[in-house]
């Protein structure tokens, strides 16, 4: 039997899918973002687990409100629709028909060899979405177990924290913004636990900053402006990790915030902004040289935020507010954009700070490399 499609992790943007509505209208998902979704691929009505799962949403309707909360159920039986087994519950509960199975196995809940039993060609998931339509958590629905199904899926709905925004009793104008982003559920766990002990069984080196000095880029060192240390990952399987996510996670929200397709990496380093030391880097801009010209995003993603206290981003052309991703998230932002990191008062800040650039910002860096020095003291 084939292997099925991995199953999306936290963090992992989904397919935008198109479906057929109840009415008979299109239903697209990039259409309803900007509120939790849960999409569950239920299979067909007329499986007794299936039915018993669809019976404890309909029971649940008044929790999915569509302001903050939606349901989308995905039947693939063609006698679902034929027979009119389902019904919407409002905007809150929704059907759709997916009986060509292309959005089923854009999720991964079908298989392609259509000449294999239907059961085994079908695996029932539920999908929770966060409101940028990445994925929250992905549960199997397995026979016999709606029931636990169901109470999975309300542990993880009684979890999620209030969209930004929501908790004001009454809409209010946003402030002035730095243009950035904040992406979270890049690295899991793990991963952030594996790359700060990398760190610390390998250490770190004094970090400097590129200058122009006699018409060459070069790394120069300056206390007073920037106090970290770094470790390039050497570890191709751990640096791998971490590009795959990068490219899997991030690169998907440049594309659709700023319309850029990022398609290279520049360092895989670990920093350490370390209280001890006064950790920090003042304001600066990350392309200032001709070394660093190519450079067109700066990625802060953070391995372990609430540990320390201090070390978040300024961006000080708008405003004196402070930002900071959760840990395993990061705050990505145009390499042109003034910004610094605060000093560190307590504990350590590690971070992982790579550069993207695309085809075009290569060959800028390739016909660049003449005018890239040594490092020399300031």
């Amino acid at each position: 039997m084939p292997e099925a499609k991995s199953l999306l992790q936290p963090g992992d943007p989904v397919p935008w899918m198109i479906a057929t509505a109840i009415s008979g209208q299109q239903y697209k998902l990039d259409s309803h973002a900007g509120r939790y979704l849960v999409v569950s691929f239920f299979r067909s009505a007329g499986d007794a687990t299936s039915l018993q799962f669809l019976r404890a949403v309909t029971a649940n309707a008044p929790r999915f409100d569509y302001d903050q909360l939606g349901f989308v159920g995905v039947s693939v039986d063609p006698d679902d629709q034929a027979k009119n087994r389902l019904a919407d519950g409002g905007l809150g509960v929704r059907f759709v028909y997916d009986l060509d199975k292309i959005a089923s196995r854009l999720f991964g809940a079908a298989m392609l060899e259509d000449e294999l039993p239907a059961d085994a060609l079908y695996r029932r998931m539920t999908v929770v979405l966060d409101e940028r339509l990445r994925t929250i958590a992905t549960l199997l629905l397995e026979d016999n177990r709606a029931d636990q199904h169901w109470q999975q899926l309300q542990q993880i709905l009684d979890g999620l924290p209030p969209l930004a925004g929501s908790t004001q009793p009454a809409p209010e104008l946003a402030n002035v913004q730095a243009p950035i982003l904040i992406v979270p559920r890049v690295f899991d766990a793990a991963l952030c636990r594996e790359l700060i002990a990398y760190y610390e069984t390998h250490g770190g080196e004094q970090s400097g900053f590129m200058r122009e000095v006699g018409g060459q880029t070069v790394e120069v060192y300056n206390p007073d402006h920037k106090r970290r240390r770094d470790r390039d990952i050497a570890d191709e399987a751990l640096r791998k990790r971490a590009m795959f996510a990068m490219h899997d996670r991030v690169g998907p929200e440049i594309q659709r915030a700023f319309q850029f397709h990022a398609t290279r990496i520049e360092r895989h380093i670990i920093a350490c902004y370390d209280a001890d030391d006064g950790g920090h880097f003042r304001a600066h801009r990350d392309n200032t040289t001709k070394g660093t010209a190519h450079r067109k995003f700066a990625v802060s993603l953070n391995l372990n935020t609430g540990e320390y206290d201090g070390g978040r981003l300024r961006f000080p052309e708008f405003g004196r507010w402070q930002y900071e991703a959760p840990a395993g998230g990061a705050v990505v932002f145009s390499c042109s954009l003034l910004h610094e990191a605060t000093r560190v008062t307590r504990g350590k800040r590690y971070a992982y700070l790579p550069f993207l650039y695309d085809e075009a910002a290569a060959r800028i860096r390739q016909e660049n490399l003449k005018y890239v020095g040594t490092a020399s003291p300031e």
